[in-house]
C-alpha cells in the first residue's frame, strides 16, 4: 500500500513539476517515512471537502513538506544562533501531521495542529499516536477547525506554516498572532515554508532571520516576531 502511495505521489509531482524534482522528493519520502515511522506521503486536492459543502476557495492543496527541508529548518532553529528553549509548537494547516512528528523528534514535547479537513486530522492523530510511543511524555492536540478562527495559545512560541492558504486567511492568522502577542509578550518564531505571502508577516513587524531556497520549489523562512 505504501509503495502505491509513493508511485501515485511521484506521478503527481512529475506531472505538476518535473521528473528530476519528483525523483528527488520521492527518495526523501521513502527515507523520511521509514525514519519517523509515519505515513504522510501523498497529495490531496481537497475535492472531498467541496463535496461536503466546505468552502475551499482560500485553501491550497495538501502536500507534505520535504523531510530534508524540515530537518534543515529545525536544525537552524536549534543551532547556537538560536539558543532559545522552545516549548509549544503549533502547525497551522497540519495535514497528516508530518511537521508535528518531526518537531517531536527535535525536542518539542507540546504540539498543537489545526486543519479544516477531518480526514487529514484523523491521519495526523494516527501518526502522532505512533510518535508518542517513541516519546511517552509527548502531549499533542489536533483541532479540526478553520485556522481563521483559531485563537493562538498564550504559550505558543513556534508556529509552522506550509503555505496552507491564501493571503485572505493568512491575514486573519497574522491578526490572531498579534492579539496573542499583545496579551502575552514572548519570544516567537514563525517557520514558513513556501512563503508566498511573507510580506504579511514583515508588515506586522517580523524580521526574517534565515532563508533558504533549493531548486525552484523548495523555499523556507524563519521569522522572528516582533
Amino acid at each position: 500500500m505504501k509503495w502505491f502511495a509513493y508511485i501515485k505521489y511521484f506521478a503527481y509531482l512529475a506531472w505538476n513539476w518535473n521528473i528530476p524534482i519528483a525523483w528527488r522528493i520521492i527518495r526523501e519520502e521513502v527515507r523520511g517515512e521509514k525514519k519517523y515511522a509515519i505515513q504522510s506521503t501523498g497529495a490531496d486536492e481537497l475535492e472531498s471537502l467541496g463535496e461536503l459543502g466546505i468552502d475551499t476557495e482560500h485553501a491550497t492543496i495538501y502536500m507534505p513538506v520535504s523531510y530534508k527541508l524540515l530537518e534543515e529548518i529545525f536544525g537552524q532553529l536549534n543551532s547556537v544562533r538560536e539558543p532559545i528553549p522552545f516549548t509549544h509548537f503549533i502547525d497551522i494547516g497540519c495535514g497528516k501531521g508530518r511537521a508535528l512528528c518531526v518537531a517531536a523528534a527535535f525536542g518539542f514535547r507540546k504540539l498543537t495542529g489545526i486543519d479544516f479537513s477531518k480526514e487529514l486530522c484523523d491521519a495526523a492523530n494516527q501518526n502522532l499516536a505512533v510518535t508518542q510511543h517513541q516519546f511517552p511524555n509527548l502531549r499533542y492536540k489536533i483541532i479540526n477547525n478553520d485556522a481563521f478562527y483559531f485563537e493562538i495559545p498564550a504559550d505558543a512560541d513556534c508556529i509552522f506554516l506550509f503555505n496552507p492558504f491564501d493571503e485572505v486567511i493568512l491575514g486573519g492568522v497574522v491578526e490572531n498572532i498579534q492579539k496573542s502577542m499583545q496579551a502575552n509578550p514572548r519570544l516567537l518564531r514563525i517557520l514558513y515554508v513556501n512563503p508566498l505571502h511573507k510580506e504579511l508577516f514583515l508588515a506586522a513587524g517580523c524580521t526574517e532571520i534565515w532563508h533558504v531556497q533549493k531548486m525552484k520549489y523548495l523555499e523556507a523562512s524563519i521569522l522572528a516576531w516582533p
